[in-house]
């Protein structure tokens, strides 16, 4: 059983559902249907949903096959954690009307370190086994 994966990915869940809250409330408040109409802000609740959307289960699907594999806990809760808050921060960020800012930076850093952690981790464990 991946419990570890399981946390994170009910937490990562939970962000994913805010965001989309954001998104519609974003399109009810700049009264848009379809697309980013004319309001920046409303361009960013779609960048930081779809971002997340873009990276997140790809680096679950790492994280979990690397708790098949038998990836220590410490492992995982660090890729883990970087994840979350990495999410967090650029979703925080993304939303700033500054650029560059250091939430989504940080957050970016957070999230790439993650999904390099996972994904050394498969390799070594691919290789391994193999």
């Amino acid at each position: 059983m991946m419990h570890i994966t399981l946390i994170y990915a009910g937490l990562l869940g939970l962000l994913f559902l805010l965001l989309s809250c954001w998104v519609v409330k974003r399109r009810r408040q700049f009264r848009v249907k379809i697309g980013a109409g004319d309001a920046p802000e409303m361009l960013a609740a779609i960048r930081a949903h779809g971002n997340f959307a873009e990276y997140v289960p790809l680096t679950l699907l790492l994280m979990a096959l690397c708790e098949l594999a038998g990836v220590g806990a410490f492992w995982l809760h660090l890729g883990g954690s970087l994840l979350l808050v990495g999410r967090i921060l650029h979703a925080i960020g993304i939303q700033l009307p500054e650029a560059p800012n250091k939430p989504r930076l940080f957050g970016t850093l957070c999230f790439w370190l993650s999904l390099g952690i996972f994904s050394v981790l498969a390799l070594v464990q691919g290789l391994s086994f193999g």
